[in-house]
């Protein structure tokens, strides 16, 4: 379209240092398409920030208080082309390659900046993977969750793992069941087995996952079938294989006596 004004790419910086956002902005001068909307010192500013302002670009730290990088991605949705800029460790940088996030790892020259904006520009108006995808498939090995973060429209809760009392599926989403309340995150069950650690939780069925020191007995709902009753009083389904698994669990647990 010839005789048009280039529409501006809105763009969200997210980092608690002053100083690495400054720089950002400095790189970011020479490029009049580029329109800087916010600067985010926390997690929980940048998810508000999204939210209202709905970027198409965020440079987005990964280390940070209140929420980390990680979390945010959780939480913001999936319209927005992501530059990360960090200081993590190589095994994450080579999951966000696999996901085609561009990444910029501290310190980093302006050449380097270069490239990353470019391919965030292509990148501009795609889609990637669902957040928590990615996020948990960034994760170092054995670096398991330990808080659970959900957007409900423009509130965000945080909890820790400890309070979740199941996940149940829900096409591409998990119903998290706290303390009588359920919240309805994005995520496949898969990827949120993968992400707790085993020893606390466990899938007992395709569509259940348990924590186990919830869990106060196994009863028999029916021939080859049983049921985990929780401690408030909750009935889970529980199939063949993860019946195996639980049993594995508890027999170890017996052999092995209590965790301290």
């Amino acid at each position: 379209m010839t005789g048009g004004v280039q529409q501006k790419i809105r763009t969200i910086i997210v980092d608690d240092e002053e100083l690495a956002r400054k720089m950002l902005l400095e790189f970011l001068a020479s490029h009049p398409e580029i329109e800087v909307t916010a600067e985010c010192a926390n997690g929980f500013e940048a998810v508000k920030a999204v939210t209202e302002l709905k970027p198409d670009l965020i440079f987005l730290d990964i280390q940070m208080p209140k929420l980390d990088g990680f979390e945010v991605l959780e939480l913001i949705g999936t319209d927005h082309a992501i530059v990360f800029v960090t200081a993590y460790d190589e095994y994450a940088l080579r999951a966000f390659e696999i996901h085609a996030v561009d990444y910029l790892l501290k310190p980093f020259p302006a050449e380097r900046f270069e490239t990353a904006l470019q391919r965030a520009k292509e990148r501009v108006g795609g889609k990637v993977p669902p957040p928590a995808e990615l996020a948990t498939s960034a994760r170092p090995p054995a670096q398991f969750l330990e808080r659970l973060v959900v957007k409900d429209g423009t509130r965000v809760y945080v909890f820790p793992v400890a309070r979740l009392d199941y996940a149940e599926a829900q096409d591409d989403y998990v119903a998290l069941s706290t303390e009588g309340k359920k919240h309805l995150k994005q995520q496949t069950i898969s990827s949120l087995e993968t992400a707790l650690d085993p020893q606390r939780f466990l899938r007992i069925h395709r569509s259940y996952i348990v924590n186990l020191e919830k869990v106060t007995k196994i009863e028999p709902y029916s021939k080859d079938q049983y049921v985990v009753v929780l401690a408030n009083g909750q009935q889970l389904p529980v199939s063949r294989s993860g019946y195996s698994r639980l049993r594995n669990f508890l027999d170890q647990k017996t052999q092995t006596g209590p965790p301290r």
